[in-house]
């Protein structure tokens, strides 16, 4: 049981989606953040820095949404579905963006490969 599910079942009030469907999502929302800003900074360490700028900006921006994304699903309290729908969107191609680059850099950087799998 993650710390995210053992959140949700303790949540006092009414939840209008699956508690364990939500909490599935908001980890691998929280997830897909951590392996992004590893991958972005993983590449800011490698000696051929100024060829990973679009790749370090897809990934930041990756982690930026899906990490706030997970943190406004957590909040359950006047739960809004436009804005949850339209955050899920936002990760959605933010996320498609982000596979793109690290996949195409994927044979030459492990940290890559690993984020694109995400």
């Amino acid at each position: 049981m993650t710390t995210t599910t053992s959140m949700l079942e303790t949540y006092p009030a009414e939840i209008k989606l699956g508690r364990g469907r939500l909490a599935a999502t908001i980890d691998v929302l929280i997830s897909c953040a951590e392996a992004c800003t590893a991958c972005a900074d993983a590449c800011l360490s490698e000696g051929s820095v100024a060829g990973l700028v679009k790749c370090v900006r897809a990934t930041t921006d990756c982690a930026d949404i899906c990490g706030t994304t997970a943190r406004v699903l957590s909040r359950n309290t006047g739960y809004d579905a436009d804005t949850s729908r339209a955050l899920l969107e936002a990760c959605a191609v933010t996320c498609g963006s982000c596979g793109d680059e690290c996949w195409a850099r994927a044979r030459m950087h492990e940290h890559c490969r690993i984020c694109a799998e995400c």
